[in-house]
């Protein structure tokens, strides 16, 4: 999601990774939009999961997108790192990126609800959509930290290679048996491991060590990974779904297990595989329009789908009483392309609105700091997201929480986008051309002196 370019050496633009980031963005929205199952009865708003359908776990294997997000991540930090002359800069330079379109976002949300219910809206859906509209922060406080360790993860890179993500595979695999045999809290560190891992593969790619591969070596490659997924889900403690399923013991993906790393692998290979009709179809006019659109609007679009969805449910179920279909049955399909139209009108305004922040910003500059106070931006706005993610945008037993997380997130924005002056040269100051000018008009007198004399 982030807003990097993904540049390919001496190529220009990589539309691979453009076509993977556009795909990426749209899969996470319709699997969000068309996963919810809800009723709504004497003030309550319920929520099921359609995916939860018997059967339907073997579509979380491809639309669980999230491996493939930061595999493109870690192309296009790699592309752009590469050539940054400054680490400094291009850290600041991301993290204000990444920061600058949740700003709006948290603006809406942490006074909307409180209107909402002072206008006589029922509190138990309000909460719940305050709480909807802020979960999906979570990948953002995760991507923070992934761009901060950018520099560590491209000189581990340089130097041991594959070994990397071996020894990240291996560490996660040792989480999970901790979070399965002492503390499922323990499982949260692999939020680190997994996506570093799938950032890893990013690397490899722009390098030439993937981009190159044919068809047959990238269809083993989604072979090994599909079947190490499905061998670990047969003789495993892993639940089929890649995404997480109401009432669940085991969740995948909160935190992720070590079983994303082999669906990374898999999907990783499918992509490759399609690679060359992919990019065909990136060269049409059309669909290069729509990716540079998408460029420009990547997080927008992540951060505002699921207050479009909050709105459409908040019509449809509250104010006219409707209630989600049987999923799977000709009513839900019926139904379904009216219910994505509406939360695409939705969606399409707020990015009409909210989208200018993360354009602008695009287009500006950032100069020179401390990597202290990189590392500061970063540690605050990821804490600050993640309480966002955990607690919602507002919370009936500590209301000022939110605020407080949200405090937090524009306090690391506001460390990136601190001015700070250019560096003196040494041996030099601020008055050095004006003393400069005093002594030469002295000297001119003293020679107007001479010559007269």
């Amino acid at each position: 999601m982030q807003q990097t370019q993904a540049h390919s050496p001496g190529r220009g633009r990589d539309s691979f990774i453009d076509v993977i980031r556009a795909l990426c963005v749209l899969a996470v929205i319709s699997q969000h939009w068309l996963m919810p199952v809800l009723t709504y009865e004497d003030g309550k708003l319920s929520a099921g999961n359609a995916l939860a359908s018997p059967g339907w776990w073997i579509v979380t294997w491809l639309t669980q997108v999230m491996p493939m997000v930061f595999f493109a991540g870690g192309a296009a930090n790699f592309f752009s790192f590469r050539s940054a002359k400054s680490v400094h800069t291009w850290l600041r330079s991301r993290i204000a990126r990444l920061l600058v379109p949740v700003i709006p976002l948290a603006a809406v949300w942490l006074l909307l609800p409180h209107v909402l219910t002072g206008a006589g809206a029922p509190r138990q859906p309000v909460l719940m959509a305050g709480k909807t509209a802020g979960q999906l922060l979570w990948f953002l406080a995760v991507y923070v930290l992934v761009v901060a360790l950018t520099p560590v993860m491209f000189k581990w890179y340089r130097r041991y290679g594959w070994r990397v993500i071996g020894a990240l595979a291996a560490c996660a695999l040792a989480v999970d048996v901790l979070r399965f045999e002492v503390s499922p809290a323990i499982g949260f560190v692999n939020a680190l491991f997994v996506w570093l891992a799938a950032h890893q593969f990013g690397f490899h790619y722009a390098d030439g060590g993937l981009r190159t591969q044919n068809a047959r070596a990238s269809l083993g490659l989604a072979a090994a990974g599909f079947g190490l997924t499905a061998a670990a889900v047969f003789f495993g403690p892993y639940p089929a779904s890649m995404i997480g399923m109401p009432g669940a013991p085991v969740s995948n993906m909160s935190p992720p297990t070590a079983l994303m790393m082999s669906l990374t692998i898999g999907q990783l290979g499918l992509w490759l595989t399609l690679k060359p009709a992919l990019t065909r179809f990136a060269g049409r006019p059309m669909a290069t329009a729509f990716l540079q659109w998408c460029g420009t609007r990547f997080m927008t679009l992540y951060l505002w789908h699921m207050p479009a969805l909050v709105m459409t449910a908040g019509i449809a179920m509250v104010g006219l009483g409707f209630a989600t279909p049987v999923p799977g049955s000709p009513m839900w399909f019926a139904v379904a392309p009216l219910w994505v139209g509406v939360s695409g009108f939705f969606l399409v305004c707020f990015t009409r609105i909210f989208g200018r922040f993360e354009f602008r910003h695009r287009s500006g500059t950032a100069s020179d700091m401390s990597l202290g106070k990189v590392v500061l931006a970063a540690v605050l706005s990821a804490g600050g997201l993640l309480g966002i993610a955990a607690q919602g945008f507002i919370s009936p037993g500590n209301p000022l929480g939110p605020v407080l997380w949200g405090a937090l997130v524009l306090a690391g924005l506001l460390v990136v986008r601190e001015r700070t002056a250019p560096k003196a040269v040494v041996g030099q100051s601020s008055r050095t051309v004006p003393v400069q000018l005093t002594v030469r008009r002295e000297d001119v007198r003293v020679l107007s002196r001479q010559g007269s004399g």
